[in-house]
């Protein structure tokens, strides 16, 4: 486990009253995710980074004591990431826990966090029931949703044309909410859904599962999984001649990290969502160039949101005057989110972040003008659209 103190100046000029409003003289985050599997690039050391941004950003301290960053890999089990929330509570006084990549992993720690009263931003985890059935005091859900992916790809390929529908899609909670929330939106807008097949994370030959996409003569094949199994399944339905065939390719959960995994060539034409990306004007181009330096690779959604997760939260105990897990959680809820990420964002009574998301499309080689230079915008989903309502969510107060 790696550990990052953002200053290390002495704390000689704190008062007593600043460490009484700041438990343990220091504000711990935890960013706890996936660093060796199949979602390491989609969110990864990459979440790290933008974490450390964040805190740099904000002054490296808050309440006059310093902020410090910690992370660790849940290698996608929530088991494992449950044992490393509860070591990080219990005895490495972390207030709070961020990214949470997977939403198995998603809902286990929200869930172990609800009872230890601690604080859980989710970014990296898209099901609907963090904010939904599950939804806690504490919990918050930034960055984007399956609602969100399935009201942009789903809505928009239906009245393109694409009205039959096939999902390949991953075994697990994730997965099951992405296909679902999808269908509703291609039956809702005349669209019929064929079939489907479910693999196992970290899949690494899908040719059975494109095979019964393929013979299910299914004009759109939804692939309702993420990270390098998407890649890998793009890259062999490629192999297989499906695009070529006439079938479009729908990738629901896509981000600029495997653009640039599978390349412009495999990847042209793909539609996708994202709530984030770095070219689209003169303050996100500047928030990449710095990401860049640190990194080597541009950020995707779950970076920025991360990002926007670390300083919104940073923003909450400076306005609480305490890092107090009920005065933190109060102003998260009350304060408006403004940044690189989201530039109108407010946060709903289930802990759900709304914000404008963008339907994107891949260029094709030869219309990428700049490295990580990827996307067309081709419509922006005002966030009350892309997102569920709090009356629609199955929150209810008593959660």
């Amino acid at each position: 486990m790696r550990h990052f103190l953002i200053s290390t100046t002495a704390l000689l000029a704190l008062s007593g009253a600043a460490f009484a409003e700041a438990s343990n003289g220091s504000v711990k985050i935890g960013i706890l995710n996936d660093q060796s599997g199949v979602y390491a690039d989609f969110g990864g050391k990459f979440s790290y980074e933008a974490a450390r941004m964040a805190a740099e950003d904000f002054g490296g301290k808050v309440l006059g004591v310093p902020v410090e960053v910690v992370t660790a890999d849940h290698q996608n089990k929530a088991d494992i990431a449950s044992s490393i929330a509860r070591k990080w509570y219990d005895t490495e006084g972390v207030d709070a826990i961020m990214e949470l990549t997977s939403s198995s992993v998603g809902l286990a720690v929200q869930a172990l966090s609800k009872e230890a009263k601690k604080i859980t931003i989710n970014t990296g985890a898209a099901t609907t029931e963090l904010t939904g059935a599950q939804c806690s005091p504490y919990g918050f859900h930034w960055a984007y949703d399956t609602h969100a992916l399935a009201t942009g790809v789903g809505g928009a390929l239906v009245q393109e044309g694409g009205d039959s529908w096939y999902f390949l899609t991953a075994d697990y909670a994730f997965g099951y909410s992405l296909e679902e929330q999808t269908s509703k939106f291609v039956n809702e807008n005349g669209g019929k859904v064929l079939g489907s097949v479910r693999h196992p994370l970290a899949t690494t030959d899908y040719s059975s599962f494109l095979l019964q996409a393929q013979a299910s003569g299914a004009k759109v094949v939804g692939m309702a999984n993420a990270g390098m199994d998407t890649q890998n399944a793009i890259k062999q339905a490629a192999e297989f001649g499906i695009t070529a065939a006439g079938q479009k390719i729908a990738a629901l959960l896509f981000t600029l990290a495997e653009v640039n995994g599978i390349g412009l060539e495999a990847a042209q034409g793909l539609n996708l969502v994202e709530s984030f990306y770095w070219n689209r004007d003169d303050e996100s181009r500047e928030f990449g160039k710095r990401f860049f330096e640190r990194t080597g690779a541009m950020p995707n959604m779950i970076h920025a949101g991360t990002y926007s997760a670390v300083l919104s939260y940073l923003k909450a105990i400076e306005a609480a005057g305490t890092d107090e897990t009920e005065a933190v959680a109060k102003k998260l809820h009350e304060l408006p989110v403004s940044d690189v990420f989201a530039r109108n964002g407010k946060v709903l009574p289930n802990g759900r972040m709304i914000t404008d998301v963008y339907l994107m499309e891949v260029k094709k080689p030869g219309e990428s003008d700049t490295p990580w230079d990827y996307y067309t915008v081709k419509a922006t989903i005002p966030g009350e659209t892309a997102f569920l309502s709090m009356e629609a969510s199955g929150c209810t107060p008593a959660n």
